[in-house]
């Protein structure tokens, strides 16, 4: 079994393959979009992503599952309890219409926890990594110097900066839109950063709070590890700590039950 720092760097180098791919094809003007069955968008970029990285996997960690957005789980490796989960292009709306808000994810996960993440954000010129036990760290993949992170040290909703997605899927469960503005009201300031970068941000310390109401494991897995190795709490609407509850809330830790008292389910 390859060591956490193996897995990190392994991810790391995976997040330089997907680079190289959705750096070419961002904004490019023949960019090939499709509509997947659940009607959401689909770029050639994001299924080139996924194949180039399961193509590796397969190489480099052949006894590893894997999960991706695309193509789903892979089929033959044995159950080891090691899973890489892909999110090849989160923000694929953003890609495909120029916003640069948009982000490879990465993550191992070992049994039911979360061990390495990586999100990488070449448009951004960004990217953030972490590993159980050592910590979440960002560079600015143009000067290649990383830097520690640390979450904020704002103890009131009153003085938090709340990010948010917009509000789809806050309509589907009862009073959901209420409790968003409700929370929205409690805070100093509310901005729709949105995907990725909402939890980013708050790993950052330059944001506290973040929430969404519908998401899948793959949009979620390397930013708990990321917010959680940063010193912050990573839940789901329901108060459980797990990145696969179909829903999320990410603050400092300090703010936790504050926010999750108003917006949880």
């Amino acid at each position: 079994m390859a060591a956490a720092s193996d897995d990190l760097a392994l991810a790391l180098e995976l997040a330089d393959v997907a680079d190289s791919i959705t750096r070419a094809r961002f904004r490019a003007t023949d960019l090939v979009v499709e509509t997947k069955p659940d009607l959401t968008p689909v770029t050639e970029a994001d299924t080139a992503v996924e194949r180039a990285l399961r193509a590796q996997l397969e190489t480099l960690r052949p006894d590893d599952a894997v999960l991706g957005e695309e193509y789903g789980v892979s089929e033959g490796a044995p159950d080891h309890g090691r899973r890489w989960i892909i999110d090849p292009i989160d923000g694929t709306k953003n890609y495909m219409r120029g916003i640069p808000v948009w982000a490879t994810l990465l993550a191992l996960q070992e049994r039911d926890r979360v061990e390495v993440g990586v999100v990488s954000a070449p448009a951004l010129g960004r990217r953030w990594w972490a590993a159980r036990g050592a910590g979440a760290f960002a560079i600015d993949l143009l000067s290649g110097t990383p830097r520690a992170l640390s979450v904020s040290a704002v103890s009131a909703l009153s003085d938090a900066q709340l990010c948010i997605s917009g509000f789809d899927g806050w309509d589907a469960s009862a009073g959901g839109v209420d409790r968003l503005l409700s929370l929205a009201r409690q805070c100093w300031r509310t901005r729709g950063f949105g995907d990725f970068w909402t939890y980013m941000l708050i790993a950052e310390g330059v944001a506290d709070v973040g929430c969404e109401a519908v998401v899948s494991l793959w949009d979620l897995a390397a930013p708990q590890v990321i917010v959680e190795e940063a010193g912050g709490t990573f839940s789901d609407l329901a108060g459980v700590p797990t990145a696969d509850g179909g829903d999320a809330l990410a603050t400092n830790g300090r703010l936790h039950e504050a926010a999750l008292a108003i917006v949880g389910r």
